[in-house]
């Protein structure tokens, strides 16, 4: 994120817009963009690339709030929601969404730091655990592929599960090839073969 943090605000009521940035600016200095219609709101959002997306809604519905924080783009930046009123399960819908703050009973002038700061960190959270689940799943995928390049070593020259990981290392190493990538072409050819 840039020195200088770039926000969407999202409120149609004037009146609370404005509020919203004065409290805003009274918080710290910050690059501040509102957008008060939200049917242009996924456009403006990736025109603007802002760092966080902060929402007001006075009283928000399932689907409103499902709309407004898939174009808000919660997988890429931080967005934080602040409503006045909350239905049961609303909050979980939100999280569920991607929001990374959701913040009942309004905005509150001495509020907007802390709820930005925090919508930030869960959102860096979120993120290094998605990358860390993604290689984690990468990892296992390529392990499997190992595992099934040796059996077929194993199968047809006869030899056991060390050799196998050895010819499958030294040829990645010959080559300058990752393991995963010869085991990848033996399992493939071995597919092609039967």
């Amino acid at each position: 994120m840039r020195e200088k943090l770039s926000i969407i605000v999202v409120e149609a009521d004037r009146d609370r817009a404005l509020n919203i940035v004065d409290s805003l600016h009274e918080a710290g200095s910050y690059d501040i963009q509102v957008i008060s219609e939200p049917t242009r709101l996924a456009r403006q959002i990736e025109a603007s690339r802002p760092d966080i997306v902060l929402i007001d809604i006075s009283n928000p519905s399932r689907d409103t709030l499902e709309e407004l924080a898939l174009v808000s783009g919660p997988m890429e930046r931080p967005v934080a929601m602040f409503v006045d009123r909350s239905e049961a399960g609303l909050s979980a819908a939100a999280i569920e969404a991607g929001v990374s703050a959701y913040v009942v009973d309004g905005m509150r002038p001495e509020r907007i730091k802390p709820v930005l700061d925090a919508a930030i960190a869960r959102f860096r959270l979120f993120q290094r655990m998605r990358t860390e689940l993604a290689e984690t799943k990468r990892a296992l995928e390529e392990r499997k592929v190992i595992d099934r390049a040796k059996g077929i070593l194993m199968k047809s020259r006869g030899l056991g599960e060390e050799e196998a990981y050895s010819i499958l290392r030294r040829t990645a190493m010959d080559r300058g090839k990752r393991l995963a990538d010869v085991a990848e072409a033996l399992v493939t050819a071995a597919d092609l073969l039967t």
